[in-house]
């Protein structure tokens, strides 16, 4: 019999909440990665014991990375979700990991001050080669993949801007060559006035990249429970109680609730907004050209257009997000969008999609900064929150995973206040 069956009987005050996070519908349609095997992974049902050293709340690409970054420390890890691993945000990322953030340097520079935006781009480059050694040491078959990033001149940053741009990026360190007009044509055979080359970026497929991170974890004595959802929490001095949707109350020296975009109900309405995204994924082997194999490609426009390719010849494309948090859940309009996205395409490269073999819509969650919010949740010693990724939410997981493992491990990292929730 689970242990957690005995501990239930505790007398622990907790008031009766439907749910602790906000839930969300966050995906529609069936993306690429849902058809492609490797994505999936065996679950416990339910906790096997009371007592936890961490639980962590939430099985996708930010659970998974928590779970990895603190296995082989002898913790008694538990991570939860309410749904089946790998079945929220995740499956709905196209997946182009970029050091690149939202916010460009120059722009963040004004709004969070010169040195720790500087700070910020170079953590996020610092990530992007962090899940190139995960991926190679633990040797993860996820169609992993390092690629550069062309970043080209749009309505909202145009090629002075994308000079500005380059300067910030070599002053901090970080690699980046302004293209003209007649040097973006003839190497990409792109109309546009400017672009910024750069490297430090990647793709894999992010169901077989979670999934492998999982297995891994699992192997190393991470217990895995789904479905189980988390009612509420009641910190102590020492500890976190919790509640779940079956009845049980769990413990654990300390909480991270890695929900993504399912923001935890006390601080939804801080900075965050929920938005709308779509993206498809073409037939594979499609003419194309061949440079797009080496490439992440978007653009300084509002809404913007980004695509990539796939190692079977596949291109995957999305974007034109809008500012409206069940927009994406319309069928009309998931149609405009992709014959949007695809126009789009074809008029900036000549790539003809044609009738995409998948199409996905999502909700996303953006705050005014482009930044995520990592850290302790106020007033709650014990309690984490990795949430809000925006664009960049495996590159921002990966950091979370490093700010808070070190936090709960008891080595605060010189870079802890980064990402603050307030």
């Amino acid at each position: 019999m689970p242990e957690h069956v005995a501990f239930a009987t505790r007398n622990i005050p907790l008031k009766d909440s439907p749910t602790l996070t906000r839930r969300q519908a966050l995906h529609r349609h069936q993306s690429l990665w849902a058809t492609l095997p490797g994505g999936s992974i065996k679950t416990y049902g339910s906790a096997r014991r009371s007592h936890y050293d961490v639980i962590i709340v939430g099985a996708g690409i930010s659970g998974a990375l928590m779970a990895n970054a603190l296995i082989g420390k002898r913790l008694r890890i538990l991570l939860v979700d309410r749904r089946q691993p790998v079945h929220g945000s995740s499956l709905a990322s196209t997946a182009m990991i970029q050091h690149e953030i939202d916010t460009p340097l120059h722009a963040l520079a004004k709004l969070v001050g010169t040195r720790k935006a500087q700070r910020i781009w170079q953590r996020s480059a610092g990530a992007v080669e962090q899940l190139g050694r995960l991926v190679s040491d633990l040797n993860l078959k996820c169609a992993f993949r390092a690629k550069k990033s062309l970043f080209l001149a749009g309505d909202e940053y145009g090629a002075r801007a994308l000079r500005m741009e380059v300067d910030a990026r070599v002053q901090a360190g970080l690699g980046a060559e302004f293209l003209d007009a007649h040097t973006l044509h003839r190497r990409f055979s792109i109309e546009r006035s400017a672009a910024i080359e750069s490297a430090v970026s990647a793709s894999a497929n992010p169901a077989q990249l979670t999934a492998a991170i999982l297995r891994t974890a699992k192997k190393e004595g991470v217990e895995i429970a789904s479905p189980v959802e988390i009612k509420d929490l009641m910190p102590l001095d020492d500890a976190v109680i919790l509640s779940t949707s079956q009845g049980w109350l769990l413990s654990a020296r300390a909480v991270v609730f890695c929900t993504g975009y399912e923001f935890l109900d006390s601080l939804a309405s801080k900075r965050q907004q929920i938005v709308s995204t779509w993206a498809l994924a073409s037939r594979p082997r499609l003419k194309k050209p061949g440079w797009l194999n080496d490439y992440l490609v978007w653009e300084g426009a509002e809404p913007y257009l980004y695509f990539r390719s796939t190692s079977d010849g596949r291109v995957i494309l999305g974007g034109e997000d809008e500012n409206a948090e069940a927009a994406y859940k319309d069928e009309d309009k998931r149609r405009q969008k992709t014959k949007i996205l695809v126009d789009k395409l074809a008029d900036l490269t000549g790539i003809s999609i044609g009738r995409p073999d998948f199409e996905w819509s999502a909700a996303f969650g953006v705050t005014p900064d482009g930044l995520p919010m990592i850290g302790r949740v106020p007033d709650m010693e014990n309690v984490f929150v990795a949430m809000g990724f925006g664009g960049n939410g495996i590159t921002f997981s990966q950091i979370a995973a490093t700010l808070i493992s070190g936090e709960i491990l008891g080595h605060r990292d010189p870079d802890w206040d980064l990402f603050p929730i307030s």
